[in-house]
């Protein structure tokens, strides 16, 4: 089936599901596969449960005119994804980057809906499945998107800006994540500068973080038409300096030529954070919006998926970080304990996934720094961790273990650095502390 001819379909039911288990009436179901299902077989069910029509690849389930057979249902919907982004007059922030593309999407979210129709990423649906599922949900009103793109392997991230099509981009940083299926340093710097190369072809907008070199490099390797940059130094368009850290961030910027100097107070912790606010500065001046709306939206974000988020508990207060990890996130993040002020300080850390033959170094490398932090007690946990245990510090194979010996021996009055990878279920112990 041609897209055309699905999407004809799609614009009398708009609605996509993917899952039995939450069906939204009316919508178009694809029976997407995966390593231990087959979408397929559910395909009767998600039609019983007020699907319009189900999307398939296996002609053996295809028993009336309202199971629609294609050749691949992912391709179908990538495809459909692509169609229905082409059709769409609206300016398309493309973000990718190693850390903090979430946490910037949503700041940028945040003050573009200020004054414009803004639709986002929801949650991390950033990959081949979903990138299309956001652009499918974007709706009618919208006057600006915002799709954020993830990749754990080169040439993905062009695959997505062919499907996306943005028309304005950023990468945050690019750092040591993913290593396993990138090779290498080198194969993330390729990945994350696959969105440079799409705007170059497109003749796009970049917005860049032109204190950053790594960054300034790879954009200069591309004719990039426009390029609009933001940073520390006044070499950039838009100027912002960190003034407060204490734990709450307190930004001070402005614009190149304009003597007028703003401040805004935002929710986040992590001076490592600042350079995401100043990118949310920078594209909400960028396009049009007054300082007064810019930071209200800044300072109106309050961090809720554990990025960043603190958490005052009955016996402490908790930087809860422990979304996603790695080796440059954790470096960060112990860079940002050790400037805070507190009389006490406890971190505990969770292994970094995905980081393939690098692991076992950079595991150390943490380890070394995370013990020469003066804190009052470090807890290392995880398998990979596991491998450096050494006099002065605990640690432990798995989260539960951690778990008890927090029960064990109770953590009061401190600040609490909680950051691991996701798989490892750090939010187990927020409870404990």
């Amino acid at each position: 089936m041609e897209s055309a001819l699905l999407y004809s379909y799609f614009l009398r039911h708009p609605f996509i599901s993917t899952d039995t288990r939450n069906i939204q009436p009316q919508s178009l179901y694809f029976a997407l596969k995966g390593e231990k299902f087959n979408g397929n077989a559910f395909a009767a069910e998600a039609l019983e449960k007020g699907a319009s029509y189900a999307i398939i690849d296996e002609a053996y389930y295809q028993s009336d005119d309202r199971f629609l057979l294609v050749p691949d249902v992912l391709t179908a919907l990538q495809d459909l994804a692509r169609h229905h982004r082409s059709q769409l007059q609206i300016p398309v922030i493309g973000i990718t980057g190693t850390n903090g593309k979430t946490t910037t999407k949503e700041l940028i979210h945040a003050v573009l809906s200020q004054q414009f129709n803004t639709y986002a990423t929801k949650g991390n649906l950033n990959n081949h499945i979903g990138v299309p599922l956001t652009l499918l949900s974007i709706p009618q009103q919208t006057k600006i998107a915002i799709i954020e793109m993830g990749a754990n392997h080169v040439e993905e991230i062009a695959f997505l800006c062919a499907i996306a099509q943005p028309t304005h981009g950023l990468i945050t940083n690019v750092g040591k994540a993913h290593l396993e299926g990138f090779g290498s340093f080198e194969g993330v710097k390729k990945a994350k500068g696959e969105l440079y190369d799409y705007l170059a072809a497109h003749r796009g907008t970049l917005f860049l973080q032109y204190d950053n070199p790594l960054l300034r490099d790879m954009a200069a390797t591309r004719r990039i038409d426009q390029v609009v940059t933001y940073g520390i130094s006044t070499d950039n368009r838009l100027t912002g300096e960190l003034i407060a850290a204490s734990p709450l961030l307190e930004v001070t910027w402005s614009v190149s030529g304009v003597p007028a100097s703003h401040t805004v107070h935002t929710q986040l912790t992590g001076s490592y954070n600042t350079e995401n606010v100043l990118a949310a500065i920078c594209i909400g001046q960028y396009f049009g919006l007054s300082a007064e709306k810019i930071n209200q939206g800044i300072s109106g974000y309050q961090p809720t998926n554990n990025r960043s988020q603190l958490t005052q508990t009955s016996n402490n207060t908790v930087i809860r970080d422990y979304y996603n990890a790695n080796a440059s996130s954790m470096a960060a993040a112990l860079e940002n304990l050790r400037v805070l002020k507190a009389d006490k300080k406890v971190i505990v850390l969770g292994d970094m996934f995905e980081l393939g033959e690098d692991s076992y170094e950079e595991h150390g490398k943490i380890v070394a720094e995370a013990s020469s932090l003066g804190a009052s007690r470090v807890l290392f946990v995880g398998k990979a961790f596991f491998h450096h245990r050494q006099p002065g510090a605990e640690f432990y194979e798995t989260t539960e273990e951690a778990g008890e010996a927090l029960r064990k021996q109770p953590v009061q009055g401190a600040l609490v650095l909680l950051k691991a990878s996701r798989g490892m279920a750090f939010e187990k112990l927020v409870d404990l502390l």
